[in-house]
């Protein structure tokens, strides 16, 4: 069975997000890989299948113990945050091994701590300005994730639509082709049945 890795590390020093759009061939399964060095850390992922068959696909996360957080079957999308229990390398897999002919494109997206939250120190007591910026920017980081949220919801409706509308303009067009082809039959053997008729009855005048 036809099986492919890509992977990637994140260190969290460095790079605390990362989104990405792969296609998933049939038969085959995809694992990326994210490092945190902060145990009790926040991972958010989403991910959405943007084409191909169903629009269903197979994804499971492993913690670096080796314990699945998460395994799931064929789920057309998925959004959600879990605490990273321990420090390490956690796998994110999707697989497409269900299929045997029809590719997935996903769209995929994971996040650690530092996304959720800003960081600002924390505020005196007494300083109610400070307090004040830091439940704005909150309220702020809380918009603008239910925005993004809403945007993933429509791109992904969007690009379903479209290959579901792609897919019915191929139905319809082979469905034509089909129709004419069958009437030009009827023609010719209406034809050829007449043509046998009329030779038949001439040679009974004979």
């Amino acid at each position: 069975m036809n099986k492919f890795i890509c992977i990637f590390s994140l260190l969290i020093a460095y790079v605390n997000a990362t989104a990405l759009t792969f296609t998933l061939q049939p038969s085959a399964k995809s694992c990326f890989y994210i490092f945190t060095t902060e145990p009790k850390s926040k991972i958010g992922y989403y991910f959405a299948v943007q084409a191909g068959g169903s629009f269903d696909i197979d994804y499971s996360i492993k913690a670096p113990d080796g314990k699945y957080i998460v395994q799931e079957e064929k789920k057309r999308q998925g959004d959600w945050i879990f605490n990273a229990e321990t420090a390490g390398e956690y796998e994110f897999c999707f697989s497409n091994e269900m299929s045997t002919f029809a590719e997935k494109v996903v769209d995929f997206e994971v996040k650690l701590d530092d996304d959720f939250k800003a960081s600002l120190p924390d505020a005196p007591t007494e300083n109610i300005a400070v307090e004040g910026m830091q439940r704005s920017i909150k309220n702020i980081e809380d918009k603008l994730a239910s925005l993004q949220n809403t945007l993933h919801y429509y791109k992904t409706r969007n690009n379903r639509n479209q290959s579901t509308v792609r897919s019915t303009e191929g139905r319809i067009f082979w469905f034509s082709i089909f129709d004419v082809i069958l009437m030009c039959s009827m023609a010719v053997l209406q034809v050829l049945v007449v043509k046998f008729f009329f030779q038949g009855s001439r040679k009974q005048l004979v």
